[in-house]
């Protein structure tokens, strides 16, 4: 065994595969950053390949990286994106849903291609991906090194709080807890953990979608003098979650800047 073999064995994560959806900026980017350093092999996934790409490059292990563009909202690419995976790797122990987009603004009036799009991301892309890597999961669980495999879903603090300009992305987001607690019941018992991480205000790329005037008022929400989390804090807790011995399960984690109200 080389010597960097030797570094990666003595890791949380060795011997296991990570598949995380929106790797190529923010959390995605960040959790399998982490990931890969508690010595897992990742498959990252996103549209924009060059990050992608770049991600790779920076985590510096091209025997432990799988580079995927793909979209989540194809269900034949979900497919393809986890048999790709589990190609290279042989297996699949951890699914992070990642892949989301966030689209502000009142109801009334509002242009509903907006309200397609979140539902096709957050919610389909994410059914999709759960889907197609779920007998995977259940395989890893039954074997070596952990015996316990894991489906994290990012969702959002608006999967449990709705507020007026949330409307629609709050719904996809309070989905997504809702199909990862009905999918915890039906594998707990055989050893496939699922978790719904709740970020509060984030400073990623996801805001930027927005129209201008939408953006602006994203700004005020949460007021002057609130430290915003970063990708990095997000990615501590999913690494945190993931790493429990075997029969602890951190089914939600909601995770706010000290001083958010809501």
């Amino acid at each position: 065994m080389h010597a960097d073999e030797n570094a990666v064995a003595g890791k949380r994560l060795a011997g296991t595969v990570a598949l995380v959806t929106g790797a190529s900026s923010g959390i995605g980017e960040a959790t399998a950053k982490s990931l890969a350093a508690e010595g897992a092999s990742v498959a990252v996934v996103a549209r924009r390949l060059d990050r992608l790409e770049a991600l790779a490059d920076s985590i510096g292990d091209p025997s432990r990286v799988e580079v995927i563009e793909s979209d989540v909202t194809d269900e034949d690419q979900a497919r393809s994106m986890v048999d790709r995976a589990v190609s290279r790797f042989g297996r699949i122990d951890t699914l992070v849903n990642n892949a989301g987009v966030m689209l502000l603004g009142p109801i009334v009036d509002a242009p509903t291609d907006e309200w397609r799009r979140m539902v096709e991301v957050n919610l389909l892309g994410l059914l999709y991906c759960t889907h197609a890597a779920l007998p995977h999961l259940l395989a890893a669980a039954e074997s070596e090194p952990r015996q316990v495999a894991d489906v994290v879903n990012v969702s959002s603090v608006a999967g449990r709080f709705a507020r007026q300009g949330n409307g629609v992305y709050s719904a996809t987001k309070f989905g997504v807890v809702a199909f990862g607690e009905s999918l915890r019941q039906e594998v707990c018992a055989r050893h496939v953990r699922v978790t719904a991480v709740e970020p509060g205000a984030t400073t990623t790329e996801l805001a930027g979608h927005n129209r201008p005037e939408i953006l602006e008022g994203i700004r005020d929400t949460f007021g002057p003098g609130v430290e915003m989390l970063t990708s990095e804090d997000i990615a501590d807790a999913i690494v945190f979650a993931v790493t429990r011995p075997r029969h602890v399960a951190l089914n939600e984690i909601l995770v706010r800047p000290t001083e958010q109200v809501r």
